[in-house]
């Protein structure tokens, strides 16, 4: 049933509690990274009952199909939204991703896994500088100072791999095994 189906009040009703959850959506979405009104996009295709084309969500939105381009392809890339296919419309449809866990998983996945691939490298590199440096150098504040900070940058790494395994618990989905999805 849309709401096109209910009368003037009934709509009225239905449109402010939808307006309010889109509110806090939008709101929250920086969590993600994402702007209020690509968030406020988000939820207006959280409620849509069939996909929709970047004109219709200009429409609903009163934005310029280029910023609404432009917030459903963050939407892509964070894979909160899908492109999907219907026979017979020759225009790009959209529709949120409703699992809302691998939505969470796959965000976190993607964006810690660049983190954590960039900070292993550094640190790694870092570490065998001092191990270079150290070598020269007899027993010189430098020297200490250089195999504290190396001790320090040793544990990081530990961090980043144990960081690392976490993401393939989320990439795998074994994280649902350790902290199940309410039902």
């Amino acid at each position: 049933m849309g709401l096109d189906q209910l009368d003037e009040l009934q709509q009225e009703t239905v449109e402010k509690v939808r307006k309010r959850v889109i509110e806090v959506i939008g709101r929250n979405m920086d969590l993600y990274g994402v702007s209020l009104s690509t968030g406020h996009l988000y939820g207006l295709l959280f409620f849509a009952d069939r996909p929709m084309t970047l004109d219709e969500m200009g429409r609903e939105m009163a934005m310029s199909k280029t910023s609404m381009s432009t917030g459903v392809r963050n939407l892509l890339d964070l894979r909160m939204v899908n492109k999907v296919w219907e026979k017979g419309s020759r225009k790009d449809l959209y529709e949120v991703e409703y699992d809302w866990y691998q939505t969470f998983t796959d965000f976190f996945a993607i964006k810690w896994r660049k983190a954590v691939e960039s900070n292993i490298l550094v640190f790694r590199k870092s570490v065998k500088e001092i191990d270079r440096l150290i070598v020269d150098m007899e027993d010189t504040p430098a020297r200490n100072i250089l195999l504290k900070d190396k001790e320090k940058m040793q544990e990081a790494i530990r961090y980043y791999l144990w960081l690392d395994r976490l993401i393939d618990t989320m990439e795998d989905g074994t994280i649902f095994d350790l902290v199940p999805r309410e039902e």
